[in-house]
């Protein structure tokens, strides 16, 4: 069963390749669709991009029926992603995956002897908090060549740029400070071999953290240690990042990180997001990430919003112990950033919600739905960095652009 929002429709400056996944027309064009589809036993949020020769796919698949035990519901979940590929989405490939799950100890293994694809692949326990035991979101393209390159990254290539992946990356050194330390020595030793720097062509990074009120404290050490060395400094510019509790299958990994950088981007196609009416920069507070980047290509800009709280713009939490007015103000923040890139929440196309306490679930599950329906949206357990803050999201946006001056996607 399929069930679709409005689909929009204007012209494009560029010439489009027929597709089998798009109706013809007679002049050039862009398509941004929501769809939600029901297979046995699961359901997929998909938005669409439509537009030239790479088409791309942001897609939630939820398991609809948590009574089942833990294999059925893996099997559901990955028949239903078969199914959504060959009858919908044909001619796509999967370019970076994340799965959710309740309990990475007993989970994890199966899901990596499942799920042979070749794509980036990170693996979390962020229990999905609609009672079932995994999730996935997986972003997909067509007409992109894909490979594993020797330095251990995930490489999709089209035209001039390589977009290279990475996921759950992890080490098992003493502490979570020298775990992130590791992390990203090792991570700014790959994208040399890639001809890239960790200052110019990494886009985001995602950092998940065992037991976060213990160990958050030295990812932030670390993280600030190593930028200093690399560049990133107050003055320069930071990443994009998420920092947010996760658990590995190891239960002595301590941080895990997922990231993503581009190489052959020019630095005048990377802009970075402040919202200064409604945050502060993070520097503030002694932590280094950006609130956001839009990332402009000639045909397209992608606006990636790092994880976004209740804050406002001296640093504090807004709405102490109320997660519904927490949620208003989050919106709130990520509609700001998303307004400095020119977007709006039609152009976002997958929402990651994290929770502290899952009692909070039923009230911010009606939030979304009222507000964001068929939109692709995973809403899991996982602490955010402070304690006060009881929810937070992340989100990335597609937007059509038409600039001759830069080379397209």
């Amino acid at each position: 069963m399929l069930k679709k929002n409005k689909s929009v429709y204007k012209p494009c400056a560029l010439t489009l390749k027929a597709q089998t996944n798009f109706v013809p027309l007679q002049t050039k064009y862009y398509e941004i669709m929501n769809q939600k589809i029901v297979f046995e036993n699961a359901s997929a949020d998909v938005f669409s991009f439509q537009k030239g020769e790479v088409n791309e796919y942001h897609v939630m698949i939820h398991v609809t029926k948590p009574s089942l035990p833990y294999q059925q519901q893996l099997d559901a979940l990955l028949d239903a992603y078969q199914q959504l590929i060959a009858q919908h989405l044909a001619g796509s490939v999967a370019v970076f995956k994340r799965y959710f799950l309740s309990d990475a100890s007993n989970q994890a293994d199966d899901v990596l002897a499942a799920d042979t694809s070749d794509c980036a692949k990170s693996i979390i326990e962020q229990a999905p908090l609609d009672g079932t035991k995994i999730a996935l979101w997986a972003y997909l393209m067509t007409n992109v060549s894909t490979r594993l390159t020797d330095g251990g990254l995930y490489e999709v290539a089209h035209g001039q740029f390589r977009h290279l992946w990475n996921g759950s990356a992890h080490n098992l050194a003493a502490n979570s400070e020298y775990q992130t330390r590791l992390l990203f020595n090792e991570y700014v030793m790959q994208l040399i071999q890639e001809g890239c720097k960790l200052s110019e062509n990494c886009i985001r990074t995602w950092l998940f953290v065992n037991d976060i009120d213990l160990n958050y404290g030295g990812v932030v050490r670390a993280r600030n240690q190593v930028f200093f060395t690399q560049g990133l400094t107050h003055d320069t510019h930071f990443i994009a990042s998420t920092g947010i509790g996760g658990r590995s299958q190891d239960p002595c990994v301590l941080t895990q990180m997922d990231n993503y950088a581009v190489a052959g981007i020019s630095q005048e196609q990377i802009h970075f997001l402040y919202a200064p009416s409604h945050l502060n920069r993070t520097s503030d507070y002694g932590v280094s990430f950006e609130r956001g980047v839009r990332v402009d290509y000639g045909d397209r800009r992608h606006v990636l919003i790092s994880g976004t709280a209740s804050i406002d713009n001296k640093g504090q939490i807004v709405h102490q112990k109320n997660v519904i007015k927490q949620v208003h103000r989050l919106w709130e923040n990520v509609e700001t950033l998303l307004q400095e890139a020119e977007c709006t929440y039609d152009n976002v196309a997958h929402m990651i919600v994290y929770l502290r306490d899952i009692a909070d679930y039923q009230n911010v599950r009606k939030l979304y739905d009222e507000r964001f329906p068929n939109k692709p949206v995973a809403i899991v357990h996982a602490p955010v960095c402070r304690s006060g803050w009881l929810v937070e999201m992340e989100c990335m946006a597609v937007k059509d652009v038409n600039n001759p001056q830069l080379p397209c996607f």
